[in-house]
């Protein structure tokens, strides 16, 4: 199994009054190419800060972050931007659309962003249908359910056709039964399109959707399992 990003023992800390709080501590992590992996964990335990060093969004204080065989956490901000920018789809807890702009918008907006080459209507209609919002693409953030808009939040990751998608407590704001539907669509997308996800979430009910399992806990990884 070809792995597309991979920790070597990756420390990251922050200052504090007392001195340093160490969030993370010797984390390798291997993370399989075309498959879903969550990182899970109880609030506190690392995870976000795992994910964010992960998509390049942070610097670990030391050890390697390998993005294909790359080790981006010794990269420049502007070549780690481009990799985000290229390669990488973030999806928040919380879905950050743009309150004057419809869902469709939303979309067009990812991909004008990304420097999209192709037809971007044609790539817009495409991402809303793959996550069922075929009909709703007029409609504005505040006429769509929380769900519907975690779904546009996703197409508009999706979009510039990135190889992982880093998702940050995606259902957590969710009812149950929407968010086994929001992980449907994740399955649908490594499945069908070939993505990489890498998803953090407390939720035991959705572990069985994930073929890789980290559990944190006081920033380090306690267990590991796999299908």
């Amino acid at each position: 199994m070809g792995m597309i990003i991979q920790t070597k023992n990756v420390v990251k800390s922050f200052p504090v009054p007392e001195g340093e709080f160490i969030a993370l501590k010797d984390i390798s992590i291997d993370v399989p190419k075309n498959k879903l992996t969550i990182l899970r964990g109880r609030s506190g335990s690392g995870k976000t800060t795992l994910m964010n060093i992960l998509g390049g969004l942070d610097y670990p204080k030391s050890g390697e972050v390998l993005f294909k065989k790359q080790n981006i956490a010794s990269l420049s901000e502007h070549m780690r931007e481009r990799i985000r920018k290229e390669k990488i789809g973030f999806i928040f807890q919380s879905v950050a659309l743009i309150p004057m702009m419809n869902a469709y918008e939303n979309v067009e907006f990812a991909l004008r962003l990304a420097g999209w080459k192709g037809n971007k209507k044609e790539r817009t209609m495409k991402c809303l249908e793959m996550v069922g919002l075929g009909r709703r693409v007029k409609h504005m953030p505040h006429e769509l359910s929380g769900g519907e808009q975690q779904r546009v939040a996703i197409a508009r990751a999706i979009a510039h056709s990135p190889e992982v998608i880093f998702a940050d407590e995606p259902t957590a704001e969710l009812d149950t039964n929407t968010g086994i539907q929001v992980v449907r669509i994740f399955r649908n997308l490594v499945e069908n399109e070939g993505v990489t996800i890498v998803m953090t979430t407390h939720d035991t009910g959705l572990m069985e959707a994930a073929e890789c399992i980290y559990e944190l806990e006081d920033g380090r990884i306690v267990e590991k399992f796999e299908k």
